[in-house]
């Protein structure tokens, strides 16, 4: 079991703990006004950064009327899904077995690709076999850095 960690007062994203909410969760003013009770981890490994404002704005700007994406249904995940979810996890999951070759070595996750649309729209559905890949190993995940590739590409570019 973990040690109590204080975190109030500081910032996560768009964030701002205010204090502890009992549990794993933690009370929060956001930069729009409103307030929220994320859980903790959730704020600590950047997957909560505000109080799902930014998401809402994020799809009116795609003029997207609803943010489901048809990608995740009946608990049944899409492989782009999936591989999506996995970028995070290597990234900001520190009990992930890949962490330290990742989010260890300073890897993020460009704020672009922290909806699950855009990263859809950026990068298209996978090609069938292929993977997901920077093309700079030391390079963060964004646009320009970007590929799908075959494992043994992948080995190539270590």
């Amino acid at each position: 079991m973990s040690k109590f960690q204080d975190i109030s007062g500081q910032r996560f994203g768009y964030l701002v703990v205010k204090e502890y909410a009992g549990g794993t969760r933690w009370k929060c003013i956001c930069d729009c006004g409103r307030e929220t009770s994320p859980l903790g981890g959730g704020l600590r490994h950047g997957r909560t950064t505000s109080c799902g404002c930014r998401r809402v704005e994020a799809g009116r700007q795609v003029g997207a009327l609803h943010l489901r994406h048809g990608h995740c249904s009946g608990g049944v995940s899409s492989p782009i899904y999936e591989r999506w979810r996995g970028m995070f996890k290597r990234c900001y999951n520190s009990n992930h077995k890949y962490f330290h070759r990742y989010g260890g070595r300073g890897i993020r996750v460009c704020e672009r690709w922290f909806i699950f649309e855009y990263f859809l729209a950026d990068m298209g559905e996978a090609p069938f076999g292929l993977t997901l890949d920077r093309i700079d190993n030391n390079g963060n995940y964004e646009l320009g850095n970007c590929r799908w590739a075959t494992k043994s590409e992948q080995r190539l570019n270590q």
